[in-house]
């Protein structure tokens, strides 16, 4: 039986050795061979995997038993031998036989590759060509015996993989990880020297493989001007040579058989063209933003998420460093601590393979207070900060003036308006431009990075030129450079998401609402018989669960504090009863906010957490009243919030949306936007309780804000930041969505996720352009759900916009002296500003001391003569009887800048 299996088996064994791993089908070996010989093929395996499956194939085709030729089958599946399992159902080996000169190549030039790879980092982008248990496999090697001995087993594992993509996978890795000498290895230039070799024998109708091998050493050629920092999806293209005698792969010819595919004909390709010497250059549409730049002019670089802004940046300052010499002085700032990091390390990387003599330091957060600008800005060519650095530096001195620096690189630059840090950088920068004190400063170049210049309101195009000058005018820069004559190559590495909306029935009747409404309005009338709450705020048409009873809250609880009346007791009673109405009145308009786009479960759970808290504290006589509402509701509430309601139909949507997108791609990484970290918690532990949603393993990206969602929580850290990030990005798919609020929609890359879905987030026409970008690969989604039309026609509206503002940088671009002239006028006209408020006499400081209120009950603090200042910003009270007027609790997040240990919040007792 199973002759004729058993034959091809033995005609075909070279591809089943030089592929199985025995110890893999290690349970069908127990099953189908004797103990001894199963024993002996594991024994054997650790001398030479290949003998081990020779041994392991000469005793299969000795068996006899009934269904062992299917058993083998099912074992390979089982363990992720598709390839070769499949060969072995039809008997054909044509897809393994094309990577077989791949493997030949791996083999050659194994002992140098694997001196140059990263494995922890190259297993993060090979997860779709490696088995899980490689993986960690390959992690236990490299903590057990180092990174040499893991690239090698991992060098074993690819030559092994059975996955007819793996050798184009293995390239996207390396240009990911900007491994560039080992990609060279890879990719050898068509120009250097020739070695070939010859695999099989030459008789005629026998198989003859012909692979050619280049080989060059890396050249300092200048055009060589950028090594790989474009990451490479594997559906990127780029043109190759028709011929094999440019693809560096050769040919295998087979009696009449199909010639094969090159790898570079493939998809092989990636993040840049070559050089000379194999290094990797920018791609051509990146050298076109970047061209104003390399001939000195001040530019701001408008270009879509995902084509490279940053390898435009850093191919920026290798010229700038270049050309200046000695004299350079570049500093790089992105906005977000969180993007500070990932460019930072960016840089740091590039510029260690590219020239470990540049000297580059960063600076974010805090770190300002611990280190000096002055000895970083001396002892770095390179300095990679936040802004608000260079803001503190310049106000204490330690930057006497910008022109200590010859290049500014501002990324997401279109931020550069009202007191944003950027604005306050330039504002010096103008200063001293437009002065006639200048007295021959050199003021440093400026170069701006950002995906859409759409800043502001604008209803024409007209309008929208004019806010585009306002913007250059702030910056500086008569040169927005964009592109237009590689535009075919920008689209062939940058996908667009296609965009869709989903407008969602309301809830026809929702008894949650109409319940916590009346609450409120209780709450209402008490604070009415209190005081003229009506007198306190001008703002009107404030609806129940509105951003607008919001700011309604914020006005009244502001007047409160300056609020005086002619009995102080009373005043101090009215003050703390407003408070603590107004407090309860934002908690119950959040909680209606969250039941709008959560479940009501979720809402009652925030409610629940509030109320426990307040009965937790002090609990006077007023809170009891309050809570009382609450309590004798709560039974209700709970029934509704148990299924006694349909649930939310916006949540049904957005189930059916991830439901049929995972069903046809279940590889699909999300990244869902919300407006509130009270949501993104809500629709997480709606994930995760739910059946068909729970294996989407949602992580929740939020800022680092003092307040979140949970009354007793706090912002997320920068590690638990980069943990939730590490696990989204992960091979293992640990996370397949990430919930986010605003901290994700601008400059953090996350290049695997190809659907983005924004739940009743809409903003104006940058951020539109920000988080569309975030589905970079290929065949994304960007899809809104609402159920207000106008907020999706409000999206429309954006969309439309974003033409208006393309239109504007054509015209623009197309009349520069026109520009200029209207830069000239806004700039000069701003200066004209800054000098009247100059000229302004200062407020004398008041004489005397004067006794400082408790905003929330009115009763004595401290007197102004007790209060000392500290680096201009921390306030010192002497006094040490304030402590018998207030009560210490422990700090929710001490920082230990002045104090190591016992720091404290002081909580009024009154």
């Amino acid at each position: 039986m199973y002759e004729l299996e058993k034959s091809n088996l033995q005609r075909c064994s070279e591809y089943v050795v030089h592929i199985l791993r025995p110890s893999y089908v290690k349970g069908f070996m127990t099953t189908y061979l004797r103990p001894e010989v199963a024993e002996r093929i594991l024994s054997e395996e650790s001398k030479s995997v290949t003998a081990a499956a020779q041994v392991f194939l000469d005793q299969v085709c000795l068996l006899d038993e009934l269904g062992w030729y299917q058993a083998l089958l099912d074992a390979l599946e089982a363990e992720d031998y598709k390839g070769l399992c499949e060969a072995l159902k039809g008997w054909d080996f044509q897809t393994l036989e094309s990577t077989k000169l791949h493997r030949v190549l791996l083999d050659r030039i194994e002992p140098r590759f694997t001196k140059m790879i990263k494995p922890r980092d190259l297993l993060l982008h090979l997860g779709d060509c490696l088995r899980k248990r490689e993986c960690e496999e390959i992690q236990a090697i490299e903590n057990l015996k180092g990174p040499i001995a893991a690239a090698e087993r991992l060098t074993d594992c690819l030559k092994r993989s059975d996955k007819q993509n793996w050798f184009k996978l293995l390239k996207s890795a390396l240009y990911s990880c900007e491994l560039t000498d080992a990609l060279q290895l890879l990719e050898p230039d068509t120009e250097s020297s020739m070695s070939k070799m010859e695999v099989g024998d030459e008789d005629e109708g026998d198989t003859v493989m012909t692979v050619s091998f280049q080989y060059t050493e890396q050249s300092d050629d200048d055009d060589g001007m950028l090594m790989s920092g474009n990451p490479l999806t594997p559906s990127e293209t780029p043109p190759t040579s028709a011929t094999g005698a440019n693809s560096g792969v050769g040919e295998v010819q087979k009696g009449g058989e199909k010639r094969l595919r090159e790898e570079e004909e493939r998809g092989g390709g990636g993040g840049g063209e070559k050089s000379r010497g194999g290094e990797k250059k920018m791609r051509e549409y990146q050298r076109e933003l970047a061209e104003p730049v390399f001939q000195g002019k001040n530019t701001v670089i408008c270009a879509p998420t995902g084509c490279g802004k940053t390898v435009v940046a850093l191919a920026i300052c290798e010229q700038h460093l270049k050309v200046k010499g000695k004299g350079a002085k570049v500093v790089f700032m992105a906005t977000k601590v969180d993007v500070f990091n990932q460019q930072y390390k960016l840089f740091q990387e590039h510029f260690q393979e590219k020239d470990p003599d540049i000297r580059i330091d960063g600076l974010c957060g805090n770190q300002g207070d611990q280190l000096s600008m002055k000895v970083v800005m001396e002892n770095n060519d390179i300095i990679v900060l936040t802004p608000q650095i260079l803001v503190n530096a310049m106000a204490q001195g330690e930057v006497p003036s910008l022109s200590c620096f010859s290049l500014l690189i501002l990324d997401e630059c279109h931020n550069t308006t009202g007191k944003h840090p950027y604005n306050i950088i330039m504002t010096s920068y103008l200063d001293a431009k437009l002065s006639t004190e200048q007295n021959g400063q050199h003021l440093p170049q400026i170069v701006g990075l950002t995906a859409s210049v759409g800043i502001g309101s604008f209803k024409n195009q007209s309008e929208a030129e004019n806010n585009i000058c306002q913007l250059c005018a702030s910056l500086d820069s008569r040169i927005i450079s964009t592109i237009h004559t590689n535009t075919d190559e920008l689209q062939s590495y940058v996908h667009t998401p296609d965009k869709e909306f989903f407008l969602v029935q309301k809830r026809h009747t929702d008894p949650f609402i109409r319940i916590i409404h009346d609450i409120m309005a209780k709450i209402e009338g008490l604070a009415k018989t209190v005081y003229n709450i009506e007198s306190l705020s001008s703002i009107e048409n404030r609806d129940y669960g509105s951003q607008k009873y919001e700011q309604w809250i914020v006005d009244v609880q502001k007047k409160c504090r300056v609020l005086q009346l002619k009995d102080q007791e009373e005043e101090s009673r009215v003050c703390r009863a407003l408070y603590n109405y107004t407090e309860h009145l934002r908690k119950y308009n959040d909680a209606l906010i969250i039941n709008e786009d959560a479940r009501t479960k979720d809402a009652l759970e925030y409610l629940s957490s509030f109320i426990q808290q307040v009965k937790n504290a002090g609990h006077d006589a007023t809170e009891r009243q309050l809570t009382a509402y609450f309590d004798g509701q709560q039974g209700v509430l709970r029934g509704l919030s148990s299924g006694g309601q349909k649930e939310n139909p916006k949540l049904d949507m957005l189930q059916y949306i991830l439901e049929e997108q995972y069903r046809q791609n279940d590889e699909t990484k999300s990244v869902l936007f919300v407006r509130t970290r009270a949501l993104a918690d809500a629709l997480k532990s709606w994930m995760e309780e739910s059946d068909s949603l729970k294996f989407l393993k949602p992580g929740v990206l939020i800022g680092r804000g003092r307040k979140s969602s949970q009354l007793t929580g706090s912002g997320m850290t920068l590690n638990s930041k980069k943990g939730v990030l590490d696990s989204f990005k992960s091979f293992d798919n640990q996370s397949k969505i990430l919930i986010a609020t605003s901290v994700a929609d601008e400059g953090i890359d996350i290049p695997q996720c190809n659907l983005v879905l924004m739940y009743e987030y809409v903003g104006n026409v940058v951020k539109m352009v920000q988080v569309r970008g975030r589905g970079r690969a290929q065949g994304s989604k960007c899809i809104l759900v609402s159920d207000k039309k106008d907020r999706i026609d409000k999206e429309k509206h954006n969309m439309e916009k974003e033409k208006i503002v393309e239109r504007a940088i054509r015209n623009l671009q197309d009349t520069p002296t026109e520009m200029l002239r209207k830069m000239e006028v806004f700039q000069r006209g701003d200066k004209v500003c800054r000098d009247m408020v100059k000229m302004v006499p200062e407020r004398p400081r008041t004489e005397g001391s004067y006794q400082l209120l408790c905003s929330k009950c009115k009763k004595h603090s401290c007197y102004t003569d007790d209060i000392r200042v500290l680096q201009d910003s921390h306030h010192i009270v002497l006094d040490p009887t304030l402590f018998s007027r207030a009560r210490t609790e422990p700090h929710p997040k001490p920082k230990g800048v002045f104090i190591s240990e016992g720091l404290k919040t002081l909580v009024c007792l009154f």
